[in-house]
Formats: structure tokens, sequence, C-alpha cells
């Protein structure tokens, strides 16, 4: 009678580790369709969206927003194209000021996060640093002045002002005084072609974004690079912090930026 309980306690065990094995597996898919059709993490490595975005923030990426392209799923680049002309299916384009994630049209594996400021057909330019949208001065107002680190022990003054888009998106912008690149502050005028858009970052004096169109730019950004639109902050540890550094958590995160939505 000895071995027959000791059978069945081995098979009990099994039986246990075996829905333990199918709980993990289970969650794993979860998180997997979770991640591949609705939201995916994201965080700031640059930054090219100060004050917007810091670097050390964690966000939220609706995948569904703009609908799908072979670049919603990973190793995308290496996917066949889908959907129609566009490359998308069940697609909603983006909005002029939305915060977006797409892949880098020169390489389109690596991603990038910038603003919608220029949507297809439009005509954009900066001249002296206002943004010209179709002909039409957009709204800059100054708001203040504050010293900020520029690296290497260096400091710099940066300038924020409240940009407001004809469809009435409002954010602040950056410029800097000493160290940024203001080139971006004068530029040609685009024209975006169809089925494309203009990104640009809200740290104005220190972004890669579509105001280059050099081989080594970022150019006009294709609707079917679209990744998501960014949504929420759910975590944010300062620069010099680290998110795995568990005890360092009381004074490296930034509480204030957790659960904040991304405007």
């Amino acid at each position: 009678m000895a071995n027959y309980k000791e059978l069945g306690k081995t098979g009990k065990d099994e039986g246990g580790l075996l829905e333990t094995v199918k709980v993990i597996v289970q969650a794993l898919l979860i998180a997997l369709v979770i991640r591949t059709f609705l939201f995916q993490p994201f965080n700031i490595p640059s930054g090219s969206l100060i004050p917007t975005l810091l670097i050390g923030d964690y966000l939220f990426v609706s995948k569904y927003a703009y609908g799908y392209s072979r670049y919603s799923f990973p190793f995308g680049h290496m996917l066949p194209k889908i959907g129609g002309a566009d490359g998308r299916v069940i697609g909603s384009a983006p909005k002029r000021g939305d915060i977006a994630v797409f892949k880098l049209p020169r390489d389109n594996s690596t991603d990038y996060i910038k603003r919608v400021i220029g949507l297809p057909g439009d005509k954009i330019q900066m001249v002296d640093g206002v943004l010209i949208i179709n002909g039409q001065k957009i709204k800059k107002e100054k708001l203040s002045q504050t010293e900020v680190a520029a690296g290497a022990g260096f400091k710099d003054r940066a300038t924020f002002y409240r940009e407001t888009l004809p469809n009435g998106v409002s954010y602040v912008i950056q410029e800097l005084d000493l160290y940024g690149n203001k080139l971006g502050r004068n530029t040609p005028l685009y024209e975006v072609p169809p089925a494309h858009f203009f990104m640009v970052g809200d740290n104005r004096d220190n972004s890669l974004d579509s105001r280059d169109t050099s081989a080594q730019g970022v150019g006009f950004v294709p609707y079917e690079n679209f990744v998501g639109r960014a949504e929420i902050i759910f975590f944010s540890v300062e620069e010099e912090g680290a998110a795995w550094k568990v005890w360092e958590w009381p004074w490296t995160v930034r509480w204030n930026r957790l659960l904040k939505p991304v405007a």
C-alpha cells in the first residue's frame, strides 16, 4: 500500500507542475497579444522631446491607434508589406500634435519618437524659430527661462515657449541659447508627400527629425512606419538612476510623472 500512496502523490505533484506550466504559458501568450495588438512599452533614451518627455520616462504606446502595419510586429522590417497602398490595415491617420513612435525610414528598424507636425500635402517651414504651416505662423508664446545641464559639466540656458497648432493642440517646446544646433530654426520650405508625415521634437535645438532630409536624417515618415501613439507615462526614473535599482527608487523615481498622460 505504501508504494501505491507514493505513486499517487507523485501523480499529484506532476499534475500540479503541469497546471503551473499551463498558467505561465497562458500568461505569456496574453502578454504577447497585448504587446503586439494593444499596448507596447517604450522608454525614452534621449532628450529630443524635452520638456514633454524626459530621459528615463517609460511609456505605454497604443498599437491600435493608427491601425496595423508590418512594423506593428517584431522584426517587422523583415516581413512583407500588408494592407493596401499605405501598408496598413484598420488604419486611422495620425493627428497633428500626436506624439508617436515610428520606425526610422532610413533603416526601417530603429524606433524613434517625435511629435506629428505636418500632415500629407502640408507645406512646412521654420523661420527664425517660428513654425509655419501652410503659410500660417503658429502661435508661439514665451513662458520662462532656466539653467539646464548641457553635458560634460557645462550649463546652458533654456527658453520655454508654448506652441498652439491650428487644430488647438498646445504644448511646450524648448530652445537652447548656447550649445543647441540652431540650424533647424531656419529651414527650406518642405511639402509633405502623400501618405507621409513631418515629425519634429519639442527640444527644437537638440532633435534629429524631419527637418533633416539628408541620408543621415529622418526626413518624411511614411504612414506605414508608424508603430503607435504615446499614451501614458507609467514609470519614470532620473537620468542618473536605473529602473532595475529598486533600492534607489525612493530618491530616483520621479513620482510626480507616474501615470501622467502624454500630450
